[in-house]
């Protein structure tokens, strides 16, 4: 079976790269911005016409919460025009898409765990996208797996937990916000679940109906970001004092969500998947950077 993965660069894409030795018996093809552009979808066109992909896993978008609020154009031809374009491909070639969206889409005061089902709210032009790239991907094509998530890091990349790391060596005092709250999720962790996702399709304990749709996934437990660099600097040994404040005190172009905790019980009765604890996830990857 070839699997090809878009984003390859990113945090999530580098993490399946990792796990590929885990399923021997299936080709990756993974493919960066130099390879397949989503701001060019005639390089993507000329990727997936020489991959010939049986699934197609969706790593690539525009993230940048606040840039897009000036660059409306790319952030909607990235998250939104190019989505949709894979999910026609993948129609008409009557094969998966994996898609990743984002706990913003929903941003409602609902104060309980979101479900798929609970009604979205985005705010902003990042979150605006992405609920409008899941629901373009969904009508293009029926055999399209969005899955959800929340504020995503791994051992590389651009992410709160090498910030943390690096503010904490540079500084004795930072402030973190305290009044946004959700759960961590390990890119890696995020990768295995996908790929165990697939693993079940394919062995034929899951069907493609079921595993098409929208899922929550990120790691267990709730925290906020105030929790999260606690927790960074305890199990790093960093020392370095943390200040809890609220959201005003960092102006910004774009609201946060004050709580954006996501249901995962539909993932895990689905796939019956063990879903790691944030604080054991965010240890894998201090190990993996070296703290």
């Amino acid at each position: 079976m070839n699997i090809c993965i878009t984003g390859a660069g990113g945090q999530l894409g580098q993490s399946f790269k990792s796990l590929t030795g885990a399923y021997p018996q299936w080709q990756f093809h993974f493919a960066d911005r130099s390879i397949a552009d989503l701001s060019d979808l005639s390089t993507v066109d000329q990727w997936l016409e020489a991959s010939q992909p049986d699934v197609l896993i969706n790593c690539a978008a525009y993230t940048n919460v606040n840039q897009a609020e000036e660059d409306e154009a790319l952030a909607r031809q990235i998250n939104v025009d190019a989505v949709e374009h894979l999910a026609r491909y993948c129609s008409r070639k009557a094969i998966p898409l994996f898609h990743y969206s984002s706990d913003y889409v929903y941003h409602t005061e609902r104060g309980i765990p979101f479900r798929e089902t609970d009604a979205t709210a985005p705010k902003g032009v990042y979150a605006v996208t992405k609920l409008e790239g899941e629901r373009a991907a969904l009508a293009a094509h029926a055999g399209t797996t969005v899955i959800r998530t929340s504020w995503v890091y791994a051992s590389m990349g651009h992410n709160f937990v090498r910030t943390m790391l690096r503010l904490g060596s540079e500084r004795d005092e930072l402030k973190v916000v305290s009044d946004q709250i959700g759960t961590p999720t390990y890119a890696p962790d995020l990768a295995a679940a996908s790929l165990q996702m697939l693993q079940a399709w394919r062995q034929g304990t899951v069907s493609g109906e079921d595993m098409a749709g929208i899922f929550n996934f990120s790691n267990e437990g709730v925290c906020s970001w105030y929790d999260f660099a606690l927790a960074i600097f305890e199990l790093s040994g960093l020392e370095c004092t943390v200040h809890a404040v609220e959201s005003h005190e960092f102006p910004s172009p774009v609201e946060r969500p004050h709580y954006s905790v996501l249901n995962k019980t539909r993932i895990k009765k689905t796939f019956q998947l063990e879903i790691p604890y944030w604080r054991e996830a965010l240890g894998r990857c201090l190990a993996a950077i070296g703290q």
